[in-house]
């Protein structure tokens, strides 16, 4: 008996989802290195605090590319493994840009941008596949993407735009 059955998935269904999480772990190995980059290449204001803070990203998202990958072994399939094809399919791009204080920051949270729509995608489909295990592992990356997203906006926040708030 085959994965599927066990798993009383629809094939053509989960197929769709396999795709979506392939495009997915291509996007995470990219930020992966992306994150890498910037945690080797910080200098300047706040050096040691973006220098930690990219190595605690970066471990996370390792983490991640874990998840994915096993979830489509879950699933049947076999995850892609070469960065060759991630750079086919993936919407980020490699940078390498010069991650200098909030420059860095921004990048990161415009690179969470593209991995939280492709999130909101992977869910959809797998929630039309009655894949509710793909969408929790989906709903836990977004839980903290977004709590992220607001960490570094407000650390990006400048000392006008709070006391303007006032």
């Amino acid at each position: 008996m085959r994965t599927l059955d066990y798993l009383q998935l629809n094939e053509n269904k989960v197929n769709v989802v396999v795709e979506s999480l392939n495009g997915l772990l291509a996007d995470l190995q990219i930020f992966y290195s992306n994150l890498r980059g910037l945690h080797w290449n910080v200098r300047g204001r706040g050096f040691f605090a973006l220098h930690a803070k990219y190595e605690e990203l970066y471990n996370s998202v390792a983490n991640q590319v874990d998840e994915v990958a096993e979830r489509i072994l879950q699933l049947g399939s076999r995850p892609e493994n070469r960065y060759s094809e991630y750079l086919k399919v993936s919407r980020l791009q490699e940078d390498g840009f010069e991650p200098l204080g909030r420059a860095g920051i921004q990048k990161v949270l415009d690179m969470l941008s593209v991995l939280i729509g492709e999130e909101r995608e992977v869910s959809a489909k797998a929630a039309e596949a009655n894949d509710e295990v793909t969408v929790a592992l989906i709903g836990d990356f977004l839980r903290g993407q977004e709590k992220l997203v607001w960490m570094l906006s407000a650390f990006l926040t400048r000392k006008s735009e709070v006391e303007s708030e006032k």
